[in-house]
């Protein structure tokens, strides 16, 4: 594939975009990847976008791996809203499909041509092996790999272990260093409650719906037994709540 043939594009995972429309998020099927894709609004895209498209996902920091080569079959006519185009797979690199990893060198474009891609270094050629758990004492994670982590095959093993637990757990937003203590509980594994801060960034706790979920960081404070009383849980959640005093100098509300 020539260089002045090829596009390339970085999604940013954003449930809802700020003029209302869908965007895609951790847990995005492949269908709704192709459809966002497919669908570009009438400004801030290539006037004539070239033949083939190399789609990325966003990694940790400035990564990106790779999710599909698609070939433009061509563009349909304007409906005055949304240009779309009409994309199908290619086979050309499908063995990297997932696994190759690119540093994305410019932080302020999601799409750049061909001969700007080529110059970005790549990072990794991911292994196909599983990436091991590392225990919930050493589970320290960003919010890009929190998104990965309840998507992505390679990390299998940590979703069975937190679907296996529940616990209390921390969010610190990095750029003011202020915490949120949360839980899971009975009715929810450390799992299912993380994976809606993935999808949405807050999980529908008030005090998080207005700070830049890409700046939190998560760790597991203490797991607990799935039989646990509710109140033995809750005493736990407010003695971590007083310990960093997460109400008056953090972001709980409660």
């Amino acid at each position: 594939m020539p260089l002045n043939e090829i596009i390339a594009i970085r999604h940013a995972y954003v449930k809802v975009h700020e003029d209302g429309d869908s965007g895609i998020h951790a847990d995005s099927t492949d269908d709704e990847i192709l459809n966002y894709t497919s669908t570009q609004s009438l400004t801030g895209f290539a006037k004539e976008p070239p033949r083939y498209w190399v789609i990325l996902l966003p990694g940790q920091g400035a990564r990106a791996r790779l999710w599909r080569i698609m070939e433009n079959l061509g563009e349909a006519p304007p409906n005055g809203q949304r240009r779309t185009f009409a994309l199908n797979p290619v086979e050309q690199l499908s063995d990297l499909t997932g696994r190759c990893v690119i540093q994305w060198g410019s932080p302020r474009a999601w799409w750049v041509h061909g001969t700007t891609a080529a110059k970005y270094p790549i990072l990794d050629i991911a292994d196909v092996e599983p990436e091991p758990f590392p225990g919930f004492d050493h589970l320290v994670i960003d919010h890009d790999r929190l998104q990965a982590v309840v998507r992505d095959p390679v990390y299998a093993a940590w979703r069975t272990a937190l679907s296996s637990v529940i616990g209390i757990y921390l969010i610190t937003d990095t750029s003011d260093g202020r915490h949120y203590v949360g839980k899971a509980d009975g009715h929810e594994t450390l799992l299912q409650r993380w994976t809606a801060y993935a999808t949405n960034g807050h999980g529908g706790n008030v005090g998080l719906k207005q700070r830049d979920a890409t700046k939190f960081r998560y760790s597991v404070l203490r797991v607990l037994d799935p039989s646990s009383a509710e109140a033995d849980i809750n005493a736990v959640e407010k003695h971590y709540k007083d310990a960093l005093d997460s109400r008056r100098h953090g972001l709980n509300e409660n």
